[in-house]
């Protein structure tokens, strides 16, 4: 009698999946940092980047969209053979990017007077490194 089967376990497929991981859960989590800050006499506030109007909700969602299409991977659902997944986790990256760069260039007119907080440059490093993981997975993927 045959040993039973065991279902196969999704795993980690290189440097470039590992990267795309771990880069798209920092982007989506960076909208929940401070991106701009007070600093008065007493105290220092703070603004998340989610409250920083529509472009911190849609960075948070980029990088949802990023685990959510390594999920779907990971389960067996990829994309189409003509569209290379290490480059839609790419676009998605250079899309975080700009929204990231367009509110680091921009401070919105009702937080006039605030500094970038280093919430906004963990948000940049990670949209760079989301990329860079989709580079990297698209020279795995060849």
């Amino acid at each position: 009698m045959a040993p039973p089967r065991r279902p196969s376990v999704p795993s980690i497929s290189g440097p470039g999946e590992a990267l795309a991981w771990i880069s798209g859960l920092i982007l989506a989590l960076s909208s929940f940092t401070g991106w701009y800050s007070v600093e008065g006499d007493l105290v220092t506030v703070s603004v998340i980047g989610w409250h920083t109007g529509t472009l911190g909700k849609l960075v948070f969602f980029l990088g949802l969209a990023v685990i959510g299409l390594l999920v779907l991977g990971a389960t067996g659902l990829d994309l189409p053979p003509a569209v290379p997944a290490g480059a839609v986790v790419a676009g998605i990256g250079a899309v975080g990017t700009i929204l990231v760069l367009i509110r680091v260039i921009d401070i919105p007119d009702r937080f006039a007077g605030a500094g970038r907080g280093v919430g906004i440059w963990i948000s940049l490093l990670a949209g760079l490194l989301v990329i860079a993981a989709g580079f990297v997975k698209v020279n795995e993927e060849a």
